[in-house]
């Protein structure tokens, strides 16, 4: 399937999870980040803010658990800019996070964080397959950003389903996760 097919397929298959499986879902993915995601060595974390409209995985689990339980972790959450790139702030509380103008909830202020201290990032996705090449919304935010870290940043996507049996138009410019999280398995990638 091509990138695009791919992208519509699996929006449709969000758009089906009904609510009362939705957090249920969600919570999985958390409980499943903590118990395979080795945290020992990360000093700051970067995680998208979900999308509740779009039905992605409630990332606000993971957030509010690294808050209480590793407070020694610094998050770092993204704000789109309109050159198509992110700017990332750390986490401040949610009275920093307001919506755009698409209903993206981003944070409003607060200190910039550099792409190159981020340890660890929290990726957004559509779809994966088993090479750990992912389909994010087209628009290349996370692969220039992903770029910009540290090459021995790990790369953890989070999806409701399990991978793609084939993608097609993977090309140089795509970066590969470390591993994605579903709700009942964790697959890691070489």
């Amino acid at each position: 399937m091509t990138k695009q097919e791919i992208r519509n397929h699996y929006l449709k298959l969000r758009e089906r999870i009904k609510d009362s499986e939705y957090s249920v879902l969600s919570q999985n993915i958390c409980s499943s980040f903590f118990s395979a995601i080795d945290l020992s060595a990360v000093q700051t974390l970067h995680i998208f803010l979900p999308i509740i409209s779009k039905k992605e995985p409630n990332t606000w689990f993971i957030i509010d658990r690294l808050t209480i339980e590793f407070p020694g972790i610094r998050i770092s959450i993204p704000k789109m800019k309109d050159d198509n790139t992110l700017i990332n702030f750390y986490f401040a509380g949610k009275n920093q996070i307001k919506e755009n103008k698409w209903k993206i909830p981003e944070p409003q202020f607060g200190e910039i964080t550099l792409s190159h201290a981020i340890d660890l990032v929290v990726v957004p996705l559509l779809a994966f397959d088993l090479n750990g090449n992912r389909v994010g919304y087209g628009k290349g935010y996370y692969d220039r950003f992903l770029k910009e870290c540290k090459i021995e940043c790990k790369k953890v996507g989070l999806s409701f389903f399990d991978p793609t049996e084939e993608m097609s138009e993977i090309n140089e410019l795509d970066i590969r996760l470390d591993a994605v999280i579903t709700p009942k398995r964790t697959f890691h990638f070489n």
